[in-house]
């Protein structure tokens, strides 16, 4: 396989949508924010939804198009909430920075991001700073569970809720970087990439460029051997080797995935969960080979041994299959 010498920018920022219009997918939500940009007047938000869909982006571009290009940087702070969950943060770094006067504007911006991830007390003193500071800063929360905020933080806040992007989308955004970077990639190739990235812009982005310092041909193979994914068919193929009664089989091939491409036991449970969907086997015994799946997901989230968890698994779908026969 030839070398492939990439850029060595992170294309995740090299990339990234400056402007609300440059924003992809999220129609609705780029309208609001445009409408907010073009009034100066922002209230405080909450961006809610998966991880890569576009949220920072969205809040830096917002900043972008209230700001200016020359006023943004020093009107626009950004905090991650996951780094100092308690209420010393509150009382710290948010609170010193949103009593400080903007920089040729009327307001500031904190961005916090993973703000789902402060403690219920460092919640109650954001509530408190928000309400303070109204009238020289606003706040845009970032969380992937906007439930996870305290009801006295979302009533003060317009929550906007973004969702996967659509396939086409990813496709259309990723063969524009492939243009840019002069690389080709192969039908095949750009379906597993809307496979593996499930909707995730910046996880589609970070899997083309690690292909792209391989080679500059990015074909389905590239893609799954350098993001740690089976492929779906291997899965299928495991799933179906141990309905169909053979144990011994099926264990090889489980552990021919955990060595080949070095997947951990919860990362093979998710893409046998996301497999049961197409087989072609009655609904009601979808819901017996998915019960069994959750179950064995939440005993490895507690700490059991990966690999018992696994083959247990396998023999739950031998014995399954037995029935089904």
């Amino acid at each position: 396989m030839t070398k492939y010498s990439a850029s060595e920018d992170i294309w995740t920022e090299k990339y990234r949508p400056k402007t609300l219009s440059d924003l992809v997918g999220q129609e609705n939500i780029i309208e609001r924010l445009k409408a907010y940009a073009t009034t100066k007047n922002v209230p405080h938000l909450i961006f809610a939804g998966p991880p890569g869909t576009g949220k920072t982006t969205a809040a830096l571009a917002l900043a972008h198009e209230v700001f200016g290009e020359h006023h943004w940087s020093q009107n626009f702070h950004e905090l991650n909430a996951s780094d100092e969950r308690g209420i010393g943060i509150i009382r710290g770094k948010i609170k010193d920075y949103a009593r400080t006067a903007p920089i040729g504007a009327n307001f500031k911006i904190i961005f916090l991001d993973e703000a789902d991830s402060l403690t219920q007390e460092a919640q109650a003193a954001l509530r408190r700073t928000i309400e303070k500071h109204t009238h020289i800063c606003r706040f845009i929360l970032s969380v992937n569970y906007s439930s996870k905020v305290i009801e006295p933080i979302q009533s003060r806040c317009a929550v906007f809720r973004f969702k996967p992007l659509l396939a086409e989308d990813v496709k259309k955004y990723i063969r524009k970087i492939a243009t840019k970077e002069h690389l080709e990639i192969t039908p095949d190739g750009l379906e597993a990439l809307i496979f593996i990235a499930r909707g995730d812009m910046r996880r589609a982005i970070n899997i083309l460029q690690v292909g792209a310092s391989i080679d500059k041909k990015i074909t389905a193979e590239l893609l799954y051997e350098t993001s740690a994914t089976a492929r779906p068919e291997d899965i299928k193929n495991l799933i179906n080797t141990a309905l169909g009664g053979n144990f011994m089989a099926a264990r090889n091939q489980l552990y021919d995935l955990l060595i080949t491409y070095g997947l951990s036991g919860e990362e093979i449970i998710k893409q046998i969960h996301r497999s049961i969907f197409d087989l072609t086997i009655p609904d009601e015994h979808k819901v017996n080979l998915m019960e069994k799946t959750g179950e064995v997901e939440f005993r490895l989230v507690e700490g059991s041994n990966e690999h018992i968890q696994l083959e247990s698994l396998i023999a739950q779908f031998v014995l399954f299959g037995k029935q089904l026969k």
